[in-house]
């Protein structure tokens, strides 16, 4: 049976919302919570950006069951590794060991706050490096790194889970998916891919966990679910590739000035159409992925959305 998860997008809610949110997904019977890691928004009308890690260490304290996870977090401008660890660490004893890190190489939309974005094959090395500072300091390992990116002179985390924190790294490709394999305990995705998940267990990382994410819009008026994704999700279909240079959410806007609704609402479903929801989360199944959480598009949604799931979408989604 997969894992059914629920995304808290800090995007498009406000941390007592999400924190609310959160609590309420608990209780309709979500086995996890993704929380992205943001500065920005995509879009402006998309409306907030609160710091995911103090929300993180509330959803902890206030929720008791449900597994979380970053998705994702960038440990190579804006957080150094080292302190990427220590937070991870500290969320994972406030959650009692619920709490699995992920991690990616990030998007210049969060991360040229504290400077340049580097060029794809530096920021491809920062982040392996990342990932060798981070895996030991999770473990209780006193560290002293030295590489081209960075300097960790001493460092050792004092408070951390009885249980080490588990890593999670996004992947993509062929390269992505050897490092998530070679370093971390599963595997991130936003695409349903079975060749993706193929790479992974062929570089070692068969038998673990595979996260991955659908965004979809419930609601009763599929015109009105269009018109929220157009609004607010029209970067959605860009790629990888485009998502990860823009800089702010006014390239954003540019970036998608000619999408059309119909454009957005072919790749994410809308409306009240039950079926159609479990449909497009069944593709993330059948490619192989064990934990996939859903994203429900626009934030006054979500409480409507919630009371949906655990009375009809959840039920369907365990017959998978």
């Amino acid at each position: 049976m997969v894992n059914v998860g629920y995304t808290l997008m800090c995007e498009q809610a406000g941390p007592k919302d999400l924190v609310d949110h959160a609590v309420r997904a608990e209780a309709a019977g979500f086995d996890h919570l993704v929380m992205s890691d943001h500065y920005y928004p995509w879009l402006e009308s998309q409306g907030h950006s609160p710091y995911a890690w103090s929300v993180l260490g509330a959803v902890a304290h206030a929720t008791t069951r449900p597994e979380l996870l970053s998705f994702v977090t960038c440990p190579i401008r804006r957080y150094h590794p080292a302190v990427v660890a220590q937070k991870a660490s500290t969320i994972g004893v406030l959650s009692d060991g619920r709490f699995t890190l992920g991690l990616g190489a990030g998007e210049n939309l969060n991360e040229h706050v504290v400077g340049g974005w580097p060029h794809v094959q530096q920021r491809h090395e920062m982040f392996e490096e990342a990932l060798q500072i981070i895996r030991p300091l999770l473990n209780g390992e006193t560290l002293t790194f030295s590489g081209n990116h960075f300097d960790v002179p001493d460092a050792y985390v004092w408070d951390r889970p009885e249980r080490p924190v588990p890593m999670a790294v996004a992947a993509s490709g062929r390269q992505s998916a050897t490092l998530a394999a070679e370093y971390a305990d599963a595997m991130i995705a936003t695409d349903p891919l079975s060749h993706l998940v193929d790479m992974y267990e062929e570089a070692g990382g068969a038998g673990r966990p595979r996260y991955g994410q659908v965004a979809i819009c419930y609601g009763p008026d599929e015109d009105e679910c269009r018109k929220i994704v157009h609004d607010q999700f029209r970067w959605f279909g860009m790629g990888w590739k485009v998502n990860a240079d823009l800089p702010n959410p006014d390239a954003f806007a540019a970036a998608t000035q000619f999408v059309r609704e119909e454009d957005v609402a072919e790749g994410i479903s809308c409306g009240p159409d039950t079926e159609r929801h479990v449909e497009a989360f069944k593709k993330f199944v059948d490619a192989g992925f064990t934990h996939v959480a859903l994203v429900q598009v626009g934030g006054d949604s979500q409480p409507m959305f919630l009371d949906w799931a655990q009375e009809e979408l959840l039920p369907r989604l365990r017959e998978l």
